[in-house]
């Protein structure tokens, strides 16, 4: 899953794809490199971003997904907000990726429902303004696990085709560094929701912490975070991912066929 980012804030790029045509270039560059799906934002999700309104969320995306859709790619809409997705749909959008699993807006899930559109379910505890403040856990695989079991009955309950639902444990999202590598090292574990696994590690912040400079400290910048990103893209497809999402797609797909031909997918 290549992402788009048609946002001014980007944890990742810094807003390099913000402007439409721009992102556009950008996702048919990814497919180029390989990806099989294309995930298009309009909202940053980075810890402490505050949310743009649902029309600049629109502006932003529309256009994107419906060039690149005329274009042959598979598109997911990274969205909370139900109007976003229905738009996204009716411009050719397949797959809804919700952070919020269906938390943020009670409309999301019947909408997934009436258009049997494909749904990601990530594990959330709250919008990215304050969610890091509830990143506090006993056992942080079995709550996430316990949390996520309770987000795919609700999405059974409001008549999505489970068939057509993944789940993501939100590395990043109300989780420090250390709750991030235990989610990664017990990824196995996630088998028990008998549903295919989406893991999002690319450039995030616990992997600029790995490698940050050993003189000063400071974590080294998103941009340079690829190489680890296609390590962990490599090890999360050998442990069952069934997707890995990354922002540059040609070493995470080369890291994956590495892995495949191993034996180890």
């Amino acid at each position: 899953m290549g992402v788009v980012n048609v946002t001014p804030d980007s944890f990742s790029d810094g807003g390099k794809w913000f402007e439409p045509a721009a992102a556009i270039r950008h996702g048919r560059e990814l497919m180029a490199e390989g990806a099989d799906l294309l995930d298009v934002g309009g909202e940053s999700t980075r810890p402490g971003a505050e949310r743009p309104s649902q029309d600049e969320e629109i502006r932003r995306v529309l256009p994107v997904i419906e060039t690149l859709t005329a274009e042959g790619a598979l598109i997911s809409i990274d969205t909370m907000r139900s109007d976003v997705a229905e738009l996204a749909l009716d411009a050719g959008a397949v797959m809804v990726n919700d952070v919020s699993g269906g938390l943020a807006d009670p409309d999301m899930l019947p909408l997934v429902a009436d258009r049997g559109a494909a749904y990601i379910c990530m594990h959330w505890r709250g919008h990215s303004a304050d969610m890091q403040s509830r990143a506090e856990y006993d056992d942080v695989v079995a709550e996430v696990i316990a949390e996520l079991a309770e987000r795919i009955e609700a999405v059974r309950a409001a008549g999505v085709d489970l068939n057509k639902v993944a789940v993501d444990p939100g590395l990043g999202f109300a989780k420090n560094a250390e709750h991030n590598w235990e989610v990664l090292r017990r990824m196995r574990e996630f088998a028990v929701l008998e549903r295919p696994l989406l893991i999002a590690a690319s450039r995030k912040a616990f992997l600029g912490r790995l490698l940050a400079d050993e003189e000063t400290g400071e974590p080294r910048p998103a941009v340079r975070r690829d190489d680890a990103s296609a390590a962990v893209s490599a090890l999360a497809a050998a442990n069952g991912a069934w997707c890995v999402r990354a922002h540059a797609v040609a070493p995470s797909a080369d890291a994956v066929r590495v892995a495949r031909r191993w034996g180890a997918v």
